[in-house]
């Protein structure tokens, strides 16, 4: 549960930040938007998962739900620690700036990563030699796993493990041992990787927490297929011997597409969760916690029911609705854990149960306004129809900016026609008495002044940023993920636009509401 005063925050992920080496870090530059937001009024710091990504580079789609995306490391905190030498960088190649070319910039950061790790024991002083070993220790429930799965994955160009031999999908343990022994240093680097990225992000957390920033973390309800998880616990999902997909998760269709949107995600054996006491998801929880201060789930509605679809299905229109475990899974991971501060992503198609779930904890559910002026239940995604419980976005990663929404023209395969898009527009701008002029500062004002506790803006709003710099588009798998900002973008204008409306409607934390310069 979200508790406390009216507050504001940015969505932003960390790959999306300025920076030399081709996609943004948990070093200075993640450590001075902590600084930014604070000098803004904001007290929220909005990321998406945060796990090592596979093909598509879809943070929603990673190799495991337990480690941490290692192309995510700092160079520049690397030479301050004195683990790499600024030489190594002198080849490093010219990148773009405001976008992430993930093709060339991952093999040219693993280069250097790769030297980091053969040169780590040397390198590393005692302090983080003994952090790396506790580390080791406090994590081998899920570390172990994945190190070996990385280094598999290695070893077979990282083709998916059900296409890798037999005796390794099936983890006959004396195969297990063999590959062990042949990829130890493989599977050390792996851990050296995760350590590495745990050091820097709880630098950058505590940075956070310094300047009153909380962050918020993003926990898809689903893990991807090709993943240690699977890999290591077949038996929790839907899966046959040879690792393939029994039936997968997606959704019916919706706002986003006409044919629904098929995931590909191995959907669970609750009945096996069960029967474990849930302590894989107790495990899991657990180690979002000791990362974020509060978890948003994506997909909160798959606990109470899920679209299952079958494998062989090319789209996902001809599925099913599945009882999820509801209640009782989160009964049991409070038990363990405590009060869960958790934000319940509760889009698409949203029953009377799963808004019963939700409110028996106080989870606060999602708005956004971008929704707020179509045809179909637009109205309580609008901020003049906000209960104080729940967490307000002009938009999330999944839509459109606010310019490009309100500029575009309608797309191949949208349900919404021509006449229907233009009619939203003509409803916002009634809504807001707008001119158009500014619709992005006109969206974030009226969310600002609403009733909703917590109010979360992307920060190509705040920018004031077209269709060019949207994150994703749902149901497709390339040119996603890769949008960056530098900081000439981010004006004396801008901050001071947003430190005002932010202290006006009540949300600046005491000592973030005096004037800045």
């Amino acid at each position: 549960m979200i508790t406390g005063n009216r507050q504001a925050g940015i969505l932003l992920h960390i790959t999306s930040l300025p920076g030399d080496w081709g996609i943004g870090e948990l070093g200075p530059h993640a450590r001075r938007f902590a600084d930014e937001l604070k000098i803004m009024g904001q007290s929220l710091w909005q990321v998406l998962p945060l796990g090592p990504t596979g093909y598509g580079d879809s943070p929603y789609s990673t190799l495991s739900t337990f480690a941490g995306n290692h192309l995510l490391i700092s160079f520049d905190d690397l030479i301050e620690d004195g683990l790499l030498s600024r030489r190594i960088l002198r080849d490093f190649p010219r990148l773009p700036e405001k976008e992430v070319d993930y093709g060339k910039a991952i093999p040219a950061r693993m280069r250097v990563l790769e030297s980091v790790c053969r040169t780590f024991e040397r390198k590393a002083s005692p302090e983080v030699k003994s952090a790396y070993a506790k580390f080791c220790r406090d994590n081998a429930y899920w570390l172990e796993d994945y190190a070996l799965f990385w280094a598999l994955k290695q070893a077979f160009d990282l083709k998916p493990w059900t296409e890798w031999p037999e005796e390794l999908i099936r983890r006959e343990p004396g195969a297990l041992s063999r590959a062990r022994r042949r990829l130890a240093g493989r599977i050390r680097h792996a851990r050296i990787l995760q350590f590495l990225f745990e050091y820097q992000w709880r630098r950058l957390r505590a940075h956070c927490h310094r300047r009153g920033i909380r962050i918020i973390g993003d926990l898809p309800i689903f893990v991807a297929h090709d993943s240690a998880d699977v890999w290591a616990h077949p038996e929790l999902f839907f899966v046959d011997s040879r690792g393939r997909l029994i039936v997968q998760a997606g959704v019916p269709p919706d706002y986003f597409s006409a044919t629904g949107q098929l995931w590909g995600n191995p959907l669970y054996r609750w009945e096996v969760h069960r029967r474990t006491g849930y302590q894989w998801w107790i495990q899991r929880m657990r180690r979002m916690l000791e990362l974020v201060d509060i978890v948003r789930i994506d997909h909160f509605r798959g606990f109470q029911a899920y679209w299952e679809v079958p494998a062989s299905e090319k789209t996902a229109i001809n599925g099913r609705w599945v009882p999820g475990p509801g209640a009782e899974l989160f009964d049991v991971l409070m038990e363990k854990l405590g009060r869960l501060p958790i934000i319940a992503e509760d889009l698409g198609v949203i029953t009377p149960d799963v808004v019963a779930l939700r409110e028996r904890y106080g989870f606060p559910g999602m708005k956004i306004m971008q929704f707020g002026f179509g045809e179909e239940d637009g109205a309580e995604h609008r901020p003049d129809h906000y209960p104080e419980n729940c967490v307000a976005y002009t938009g999330t990663h999944d839509n459109d900016t606010i310019i490009g929404w309100f500029t575009r023209r309608r797309r191949r395969g949208e349900r919404r026609t021509r006449d229907q898009i233009e009619e939203e527009r003509r409803r916002a701008l009634r809504f807001l008495h707008s001119d158009g002029r500014e619709i992005n500062w006109d969206f974030i004002r009226a969310l600002m002044h609403s009733r909703a506790r917590t109010v979360m803006v992307p920060l190509q709003d705040v920018l004031g940023l077209g269709s060019e710099a949207r994150m994703n588009y749902p149901g497709t798998d390339a040119g996603n993920w890769r949008w960056r900002f530098t900081w000439e973008m981010l004006t004396d204008r801008i901050r001071e636009q947003l430190h005002s409306v932010t202290v006006e409607s009540g949300r600046a934390p005491p000592e973030g509401r005096k004037a800045k310069k």
